[in-house]
């Protein structure tokens, strides 16, 4: 008679299953709540640091008249409001309102208002800049060679000025590492920036800036390698018909001035801006 051979006892291979299962969820809702709890502009900066890794398109920003596009726009500035341009800061707005009141509004020596005066040379300045502004964006887009370079280029307008930064990008820097040589394709960017900025007629400073030292040989270092590169990109503008009496400050600032205050070692604070200023009000004859 053949005997029923007895199987094995613990036949429950689904409880490993259903385990395994488990532990995906609870790791599921401890990713979920940590990122429910982290800042908004942390979880930006990830969010742009994946776009750039894994080459996904980048949003466009309108900031006023100036089109921004490519690396994200810090959001933490130091003690700035967001607003138009051509809006008057509240504190501002207020002193005036009360010298108004207590002197009458000054007038200049041609009799017009200098409120008026200032208005006038600042609306100037602002459709100049914005008609540059779509200038290089227009003379950058025309060169498919270096569509991607583009992408380094911030312009951002601001109570100093137009500031046109030149930022570095993770994997693709303006300078090799140590050097105060530019790319090629940086110095065909500056080609095609030159003769934009020399036909305005405002004053020119530039700045090179770098991401924060990790020791002190490196913060000596760095010192050096953004005063040079700033003079550097003073000497390709010239050459591309910048005049020399334009320029009005050549400066080094380290990482004194990082774009993203709060990661200074990002690479996009390695960078050179190019600060086109607000000219002096233009009185009347």
């Amino acid at each position: 008679m053949a005997r029923k051979k007895k199987h094995a006892h613990g036949g429950h291979g689904w409880f490993v299953t259903f385990a395994d299962l488990m532990g995906l969820l609870m790791s599921f809702f401890v990713v979920v709540a940590a990122f429910s709890s982290q800042d908004k502009a942390k979880l930006m900066a990830v969010v742009g640091s994946m776009q750039e890794a894994f080459g996904s398109s980048k949003d466009s920003r309108m900031a006023g008249m100036v089109e921004i596009d490519g690396l994200p726009v810090r959001t933490n500035l130091h003690d700035v409001e967001i607003r138009r341009p051509d809006e008057t800061p509240p504190a501002q707005a207020q002193t005036n309102t009360a010298e108004t009141q207590d002197k009458g509004e000054g007038n200049s020596q041609f009799g017009l208002p200098t409120s008026q005066i200032q208005q006038n040379g600042g609306e100037q300045d602002t459709r100049r800049f914005a008609s540059a502004a779509a200038t290089l964006r227009q003379a950058l887009q025309s060169m498919p060679d270096i569509a991607e370079v583009s992408k380094h280029v911030m312009m951002e307008e601001s109570e100093e000025g137009l500031h046109i930064r030149i930022v570095d990008q993770d994997g693709r820097a303006m300078f090799a590492e140590g050097s105060v040589q530019p790319s090629e394709t940086i110095r065909m960017l500056l080609k095609r920036l030159a003769p934009v900025i020399g036909q305005m007629p405002n004053q020119v400073t530039i700045s090179g800036h770098t991401s924060r030292a990790w020791n002190a040989m490196q913060a000596t270092e760095n010192w050096r390698l953004s005063v040079n590169r700033a003079i550097v990109v003073k000497e390709l503008l010239e050459e591309g018909g910048v005049a020399t009496d334009q320029f009005m400050s050549v400066t080094g600032k380290s990482d004194t001035e990082p774009l993203f205050i709060n990661d200074p070692f990002l690479s996009g604070n390695r960078r050179v801006e190019i600060l086109l200023m607000h000219s002096a009000p233009v009185l009347p004859n």
